[in-house]
């Protein structure tokens, strides 16, 4: 039964068991030999969609107590959690929707059954057994969410969650349940500083502790550090570079000193390895390497110089870099809301409901400037217009270039016309508080540089140093970039609309039309895309094509990029060794494998791999070469 799971997991014998055993590969024979360049493989096979459980960023709180079925029993509660108090998984699941509690019971269990018998450092081991070692020191930068969050707090409100995590931890599940508006107060940033609000001192954890797990049972980094570790990493030549991802990202360095701390930590492995780093980021992570890379060469900020990434960083690995930002997030900012709340049955939008509406749900994001970080960049050159989209299949009926729907012929108090992405942004601005909108008007910016003037001047703006569209890549020539993305999950990529209900008490003018089922539209939700999270024309872009022109990546730096399709075992909860969803495929076995290369030495062995349309999207985008 082990060998069959085992073969389940990790392929058809090729790879490397825990064990030796005489189907392995010997090292005078392994199938990669100096030199040589290495072609991704993806293995396909037939599968049906498997059912999932999403768990919602900070809408839900079902996710967060998946961890408690991992338990063998109650005790778990008393014994292992004292922090919950008389708070008792009975108690909690007693007031949840029982189809949802069901739902999440044959998530953990199946998850419970996969990590049974999954061979953890198969990857490194594989890698390992063809001579390779670590090399360069590594530096892993997470995404969003991905980071604990724990209190620092010293008075009588933070008092009892003194240096527990109120996000990521069960701590956070018994705050949100018993202490709700003390748990908010905590986690919202203040609407005038986008700091700590008074008497409140939130940190990100530290150490790979903070990016590891994000509760019990459910992994984030967990795989590749694993791997890592069988390769010869451990935290003398790695490190992980937890940030606070709620703060808008001037204030990460305001507050935190953080890009200072990232800086000075390279700059110390460097000396005491004699060799660059290898930068690896996910999600969220992707946008804070490349804020970071003009904030360390620029005057304004760590002020060294525009060979700094030159000298100090070998290779940037961007893991599912929602480099374009994701248009999910302006509906998750304008009324709470997403494909995940958006398709729950009736009784799971009660449970939902009852602990954070919709209205606190959008409070809350608005509240985290960082989240503002992943509104969608390039406005209409890149998302498309009333007239067609760049990712527009044949046939279909209605553009993703109209973003925002409202159907006619309703009762509602709608605006008259569809909303593309530049409309929508603008209509959220006018709609929100000025603090939000100025908030992030003063951090960020999503337009799109036409010329290498253009460019080159925004490098002297802050604001603009998020956006790839409007700066460039460090003048580093001998920087590597890899994209390693999914490929193959549906993705929101556009919404119907109508007025949010007659007599409900809201300020949110709008709410996504759940009860439109039709053709293409799915509870209000259109689906392009994507790795189920970010849009693919957002990780996929620049890699693809903004990266090739001159005013983008004026050094020349080689860029690699490897599509995944997404191709997930049917009763594996997180999708296995072959999923592509954009938090799962950080366990990815080829994704593994591809970093370990890298931290290897061995990066310039990898080629490209896409399996999309992409390219053909990126030539439609209307941004185009300087004549």
């Amino acid at each position: 039964m082990a060998s069959t799971l085992r073969r389940r997991v990790f392929g058809n014998g090729n790879d490397t068991p825990t064990e030796p055993s005489p189907a392995q590969t010997p090292r005078n024979q392994s199938p990669v030999r100096p030199g040589e360049k290495v072609k991704v493989v993806h293995k396909r096979k037939e599968t049906r969609k498997r059912k999932t459980t999403g768990i919602f960023f900070l809408g839900s709180l079902f996710g967060i107590i998946a961890a408690g079925f991992f338990a063998k029993s109650n005790d778990l509660i008393g014994f292992e959690f004292p922090e919950l108090g008389d708070l008792s998984m009975d108690n909690l699941f007693e007031i949840l929707p029982a189809g949802f509690v069901k739902d999440m019971r044959e998530l953990v269990n199946g998850e419970r059954d996969f990590l049974e018998s999954y061979d953890a450092f198969s990857v490194g081991l594989k890698v390992r057994s063809e001579g390779l070692s670590s090399h360069h020191p590594m530096v892993l930068i997470p995404g969003v969410i991905s980071t604990g969050l724990e209190s620092w707090g010293t008075s009588n409100e933070s008092l009892p969650y003194f240096r527990k995590r109120l996000w990521g931890s069960w701590s956070m599940m018994r705050a949100l349940v018993m202490d709700k508006e003390n748990w908010k107060r905590h986690i919202m940033l203040d609407h005038t500083t986008g700091l700590d609000p008074p008497g409140i001192k939130l940190r990100a954890a530290q150490g790979f502790d903070a990016t590891d797990f994000f509760i019990t049972g459910y992994w984030i980094w967990n795989k590749i550090i694993e791997n890592l570790a069988s390769l010869g990493y451990d935290p003398t030549n790695s490190f992980t570079a937890a940030y606070d991802w709620r703060l808008a990202y001037p204030n990460l360095e305001k507050r935190d000193q953080y890009f200072s701390r990232l800086k000075a930590h390279i700059e110390m492995a460097v000396k005491l390895d004699n060799k660059k780093v290898v930068l690896t980021s996910h999600s969220m992570g992707s946008q804070v390497v490349f804020y970071f890379f003009h904030w360390v060469a620029s005057e304004q900020g760590g002020r060294g110089g525009d060979d700094w990434v030159e000298r100090h960083v070998d290779s940037w690995i961007n893991v599912s870099g929602c480099m374009l930002g994701a248009v999910k997030d302006v509906a998750a900012i304008l009324s709470g809301e997403m494909r995940d709340t958006a398709q729950l049955n009736a009784f799971a939008v009660y449970g939902l409901e009852k602990f954070l509406s919709k209205e606190e749900r959008a409070e809350i994001f608005r509240a985290m400037p960082g989240m503002s970080s992943m509104l969608p960049m390039g406005g209409n050159a890149i998302w498309g217009d009333l007239d067609g989209a760049p990712d527009d299949q044949p046939g279909q009926a209605v553009s993703f270039g109209s973003f925002l729907n409202f159907r006619t012929k309703q009762n509602w108090t709608i605006p008259k016309t569809n909303f593309t992405v530049d409309d929508a942004m603008q209509y959220l601005y006018d709609t929100t508080d000025d603090w939000y909108r100025d908030s992030v008007k003063r951090s960020y910016s999503q337009g799109v540089a036409h010329t290498m003037k253009e460019v080159t001047a925004n490098e002297l703006d802050p604001r603009k140093w998020i956006n790839p569209l409007e700066t460039r890549l460090p003048l580093a020539p001998s920087l590597k970039v890899y994209c390693f993305y999914g490929v193959g999950k549906p993705t929101e990529r556009a919404y119907y609309y109508r007025s949010s209900e007659l007599g409900a008490l809201t300020n949110l003018n709008m709410t996504i039309d759940t009860a439109l089922i039709q053709g293409d539209v799915d509870h209000g939700v259109v689906m392009g895309e994507g790795d189920g999270t970010v849009n693919l024309m957002s990780t996929g872009y620049m890699c693809n094509k903004g990266w090739n022109m001159k005013r983008y990546n004026p050094a020349g730096a080689k860029v690699t990029v490897v599509e995944m399709p997404h191709e997930p075992e049917r009763f594996n909860p997180r999708g296995g060794p072959n999923t592509a969803d954009h938090v799962d495929i950080l366990g990815r076995s080829n994704l593994n494998e591809l970093i370990l290369r890298i931290a290897a030495g061995r990066g310039g062995e990898i080629q490209d791999y896409v399996v999309s349309n992409i390219r053909e999207y990126a030539e439609r985008a209307k941004i185009y070469e300087e004549e």
